[in-house]
């Protein structure tokens, strides 16, 4: 059974930073494009950020230049180093493959004061 458990947010001030971390079990980890979702309460869920198994990222275009995904194969996890945070990033973070093909796990609620 495929397990996502993401942790790390909170509540940071704007201009502050965050880093999340996402640890995945019961898949080939290694074989899979890996990413960032985010959904704002009444919205869609959206993509954030994304990278493959070798490493290269890609993102959406509000957060490039702010973010910045890592992945740790061997440890089965992804990270989100989030910078320069804005009230527009408030939403719950999920980390998932890309497209999403596995149950989405709890979350991580990150909130931005402005």
């Amino acid at each position: 059974q495929v397990q996502l458990v993401e942790s790390g947010g909170g509540l940071v001030q704007a201009e502050g930073s965050l880093r999340l971390s996402c640890a995945a079990s019961g898949l080939i980890f290694g074989t899979h494009l890996m990413a960032w979702y985010r959904q704002v309460r009444g919205k869609e869920r959206e993509f954030v950020a994304g990278i493959t198994n070798g490493g290269t990222t890609h993102y959406a275009d509000s957060v490039k230049g702010r973010f910045t995904i890592s992945r740790d194969n061997a440890e089965r996890t992804i990270r989100l180093q989030m910078a320069n945070l804005k009230s527009d990033d408030t939403g719950v973070y999920y980390c998932n493959t890309r497209p999403a093909y596995y149950a989405w796990g709890q979350g991580t609620q990150v909130t931005v004061s402005s």
